[in-house]
């Protein structure tokens, strides 16, 4: 099995067109979200593709995307009545 690592992945793109694009990329890679933030759990290869697709989408003149790598040491805080996210046994990613 791949080794899978929680990357945050945001955008603010200024077209509807290319932010419906956008959405719909990201969704297809991330396990949770708010707004124009996304949690992604992704292999090496994942990560590349996500970044080719994510590249076909955004006009990198009048948009910004930026994908951030999390050290896989940090601890998991949760505020309120927040449940503290477990890895699943599986992850479907398309």
């Amino acid at each position: 099995m791949s080794h899978r690592i929680l990357h945050l992945a945001a955008y603010d793109v200024a077209d509807p067109g290319r932010l419906r694009d956008a959405l719909k990329v990201l969704k297809g890679y991330a396990s949770g979200r708010q707004k124009s933030v996304f949690e992604c759990f992704l292999t090496a290869a994942e990560r590349r593709q996500l970044l080719a697709e994510v590249r076909g989408v955004i006009d990198p003149t009048e948009d910004r995307f930026f994908l951030l790598r999390l050290d896989p040491r940090g601890h998991i805080r949760t505020l309120g009545i927040a449940v503290k996210p477990t890895d699943p046994p599986w992850f479907y990613v398309g």
